[in-house]
C-alpha cells in the first residue's frame, strides 16, 4: 500500500493577511449583487504618477524586459542610496542597497538570515500580521511588543527593555504604523536604539509609509549613531507613489547582509524587472507634487473618518499620525463578530482588530484609502448597524 505524501510541518506555522480574505469575500458578494464599501485593503485608490508609468512604459517599449542583477540595476540603486541618504541624514552607500519584488520580501529574508530556530524576534502589537508569520514560519519565537493606545500607539522603551534578552537576534519597528497610524517619537526611537546597542540583536525598520504623516516627524532608528550598521531600512514604492502592483521594494541593509540577502533574492524570484527599476527610478527622482497632493487628500480623508468614528455609539478612534488607516475601540459595542457581520450584514468590508496581534482584540482596522464619498457610505452603513444591532 502506497503511504500518502505529507506536507512540511512548517506549512502549519505560515499565517496570513486577513486583508485578502476579506477581499476575496467582499468581491464575491459583490457579484452576487451586493453593494459592498471596500476599507479592507491597504491600497491606494490614486493612479499611479503618469510620469512614473510612462518610464515604466518606455522601458518596455526599449526592451528592458530580460533579467537584472538580483540586487538591483546599479542606476536604480544609486538613485535610492541618494534618497534614503537625504531623507534619514545618514550616509548610504549604492552598494549597500537591495531591490526586491516588494518590500514584503525582505521580511522573510531578513529572519531567515540572522534568525536560527528558537531565537528570539520582537515585533510590535498590533503589526503587519506578516511579521508574525515569518517569524514562525523561520522556526524563531514571536515576542510581541505592545503599542500602546495611551501612548497613540507607540511603545514603552520599559516593555522593550523587558523583551530584550541573550536569546533576541531581530527587533522590528514599524513607523508609521500598519494598522494603528501610530508613529514612534525620535526619544523613544533613541532610546531603543540605546538598549538594542546592549544587545546582540539587528533591527529591521520597516518605513513603507514614511512620506504619508500629518504634521508628526517621521524619524528612523537607522539614523541614531550606531545603528545603521545593525539595521536593515526598509521602503518601497507601493504606497508613496500607488504602486502596490508594480512589486517593487528596496533596503539599505548592514555589510554582512549583503551578500547572503542578495542569495536569498537570487534563489527565490531572481531578480526585479527592469521596466519596474527604471519606473523606481522616475519616481524618485521626478516631480513629487503627486504625493504632496495624496497624503494632503488622505489628511482630509482621516479627518472624516476620525470625526465619524467618534460619533458612532460605542465607538472611539485616536487620531492616527500617519499611513492611511484608522484604528477605532469598538470594545464597548460588545457584538461578536463585529467585523464579519458588518462585511455580511451592512456592506462594509474593514477588518477585525485581533488579526494583527492580541493586542488588536476589541478594534477595526479601517482603510481611507478610499473616496470621500465611499467613506461617507461607510460610515452611514455603520451608524445603522450599530444603532439598530
Amino acid at each position: 500500500m502506497t503511504a500518502a505524501p505529507q506536507l512540511a510541518r512548517s506549512v502549519a506555522r505560515l499565517g496570513t493577511e486577513s486583508a485578502f480574505a476579506v477581499l476575496a469575500r467582499a468581491r464575491e458578494l459583490e457579484r452576487l449583487g451586493r453593494s459592498i464599501v471596500h476599507l479592507e485593503i491597504g491600497q491606494p485608490d490614486f493612479p499611479t504618477p503618469e510620469h512614473v508609468a510612462a518610464a515604466g512604459i518606455a522601458a518596455i517599449e526599449r526592451g528592458e524586459t530580460g533579467y537584472t542583477p538580483s540586487a538591483g540595476l546599479t542606476e536604480f540603486r544609486e538613485v535610492i542610496a541618494t534618497e534614503l541618504s537625504r531623507s534619514r541624514g545618514i550616509e548610504v552607500a549604492a552598494d549597500r542597497v537591495l531591490v526586491a519584488t516588494g518590500a514584503k520580501l525582505f521580511l522573510f529574508l531578513t529572519i531567515l538570515a540572522v534568525c536560527e530556530p528558537g531565537d528570539e524576534v520582537v515585533y510590535p502589537d498590533p503589526g503587519f500580521p506578516i511579521y508574525e508569520s515569518a517569524i514562525r514560519w523561520a522556526g524563531a519565537v514571536p515576542v510581541p511588543l505592545p503599542l500602546r493606545e495611551e501612548l497613540d500607539f507607540s511603545f514603552s522603551p520599559d516593555d522593550l527593555s523587558e523583551r530584550l534578552g541573550a536569546q533576541t537576534k531581530l527587533v522590528i519597528v514599524n513607523s508609521p504604523n500598519n494598522p494603528t497610524g501610530g508613529v514612534v517619537p525620535a526619544d523613544v526611537l533613541r532610546t531603543a536604539a540605546d538598549m538594542i546597542l546592549d544587545s546582540p540583536a539587528w533591527v529591521l525598520s520597516d518605513e513603507v509609509y514614511r512620506r504619508i504623516a500629518y504634521d508628526a516627524e517621521v524619524a528612523s532608528i537607522a539614523a541614531v549613531p550606531g545603528m545603521l550598521e545593525r539595521t536593515v531600512l526598509l521602503d518601497g514604492l507601493s504606497k508613496t507613489y500607488s504602486m502596490t502592483g508594480w512589486r517593487c521594494g528596496y533596503a539599505a541593509v548592514p555589510e554582512p547582509l549583503v551578500d547572503p540577502l542578495t542569495r536569498f533574492i537570487t534563489n527565490s524570484v531572481s531578480c526585479v524587472p527592469g521596466f519596474v527599476q527604471a519606473a523606481g527610478v522616475a519616481a524618485l527622482t521626478g516631480p513629487q507634487d503627486c504625493v504632496t497632493a495624496m497624503v494632503q487628500e488622505f489628511r482630509g480623508r482621516r479627518d472624516l473618518v476620525v470625526s465619524g468614528l467618534n460619533a458612532l455609539p460605542g465607538v472611539r478612534c485616536r487620531v492616527p499620525r500617519g499611513a492611511f488607516y484608522a484604528f477605532p475601540d469598538v470594545s464597548e459595542v460588545r457584538a461578536a463578530g463585529l467585523a464579519d457581520r458588518l462585511l455580511e450584514e451592512a456592506g462594509v468590508a474593514l477588518l477585525a482588530g485581533e488579526g494583527f496581534g492580541a493586542a488588536g482584540e476589541g478594534h477595526l482596522r479601517i482603510s481611507y484609502a478610499n473616496s470621500r464619498p465611499q467613506l461617507e457610505l461607510a460610515l452611514e452603513r455603520m451608524a445603522k448597524f450599530l444603532t439598530s444591532a
